[in-house]
């Protein structure tokens, strides 16, 4: 075991875009685990949209992220020395012990044994962890998508959105997916199967949609806000659902951008639903023996985005906040 543990501070809160500034690279003793604990040498840590939220000072669903002091988020890794009944060294296992090369945990309802036969276990950040559960209750619950409905998600291409397409994909709907970038428009509309794809980049929201969901939209899984949630509300069906998982355009904005185009609201009887993933605990069990048997039947494709060295940690989580990433981006540190 190593003598020291490096560490993620967050060190000042962004204003508007986060910088590496913003953050400051320790070195700490590694923790001895107390009665309870058990301490894990981390292999993967998970960069997610959630986090930008969290440097804010503000009221919001989970308390600020604390200065000086290790950057919160979920890792896998391995157990290295334990104190807690049903625990034992060389287990490998999913908790929230943040940007570190080391971390302590105990049995607080996060803190859960994997399996590395099962998949690889960085996947228990991504299609097995929380984005794909938040697909899959997004998607299943909440859009509650029909055979030959019009679905269009957006960041398509991210940790969410992929699993989410797929999930809509597999119930029978036509798929549409907007992401930045040609290469992410070809892996959508080649490996993962989508019916059409556009690059927001190269064509307005609203002239793609008109191009390729002429027929209206029917569920709109949201991972942007912003401009691609206004052109969606100028083109409701009726009844439509429109799921509200995050607003990844609006993260770094000083001032939120406007939406018009709400009297179809009304009009079309849309029914919009936010919602946090952590709400719904409940749905793991099921979400985890569907998901995993459209892995294992080929059903579903998944990509990650790896990244070197914990110290590069800022680096990637500012990358996957800019879209830089196809797939669900993690950072590997071991």
């Amino acid at each position: 075991m190593a003598e020291t543990n490096r560490q993620v501070h967050l060190a000042s809160r962004p204003k508007g875009w986060v910088s590496e500034e913003n953050f400051t690279l320790v070195e700490a003793a590694v923790p001895e685990p107390a009665e309870g604990q058990v301490l894990i040498r981390n292999h993967y840590a998970s960069v997610d949209p959630y986090m930008r939220g969290g440097m804010n000072d503000v009221a919001s669903y989970r308390q600020p992220f604390a200065l000086n002091a290790t950057m919160p988020g979920r890792t896998v890794g391995e157990v290295v020395a334990s104190r807690l009944d049903g625990y034992r060294e060389g287990d490998f296992v999913f908790a929230m012990t943040g940007w570190a090369d080391y971390g302590l945990a105990s049995d607080d309802g996060q803190l859960r044994r994997i399996d590395p036969a099962q998949a690889p276990i960085s996947y228990h950040l991504g299609v097995l962890g929380m984005p794909g559960m938040t697909a899959y209750v997004g998607t299943y619950d909440l859009g509650e998508p029909k055979a030959g409905e019009q679905f269009y998600v957006s960041a398509a291409a991210g940790a969410v959105g992929q699993v989410a397409g797929q999930l809509a994909r597999i119930r029978g709907c036509r798929v549409i997916g907007s992401a930045g970038g040609p290469e992410k428009i070809a892996w959508l509309t080649g490996e993962l199967g989508f019916d059409g794809a556009f690059d927001h980049h190269a064509e307005d929201y609203t002239e793609a949609l008109d191009r390729l969901m002429p027929d209206g939209i029917d569920v709109y899984f949201d991972n942007v806000g912003g401009a691609a949630l206004d052109a969606v509300l100028a083109r409701v069906n009726m009844n439509a659902r429109l799921v509200e998982c995050g607003m990844v355009s609006q993260y770094n904005l000083t001032t939120p951008d406007g939406i018009h185009n709400i009297a179809n609201i009304t009009r079309n009887r849309v029914r919009i639903q936010g919602f946090i993933v952590s709400d719904h605990a409940d749905r793991l069990d099921a979400f985890l023996d569907e998901v995993s048997g459209y892995l294992r039947d080929g059903q579903m494709h998944y990509a990650e985005d790896v990244v070197d060295g914990l110290e590069n940690t800022p680096a990637a989580f500012i990358g996957m906040l800019k879209g830089e990433n196809t797939g669900k981006r993690v950072v590997k540190y071991v």
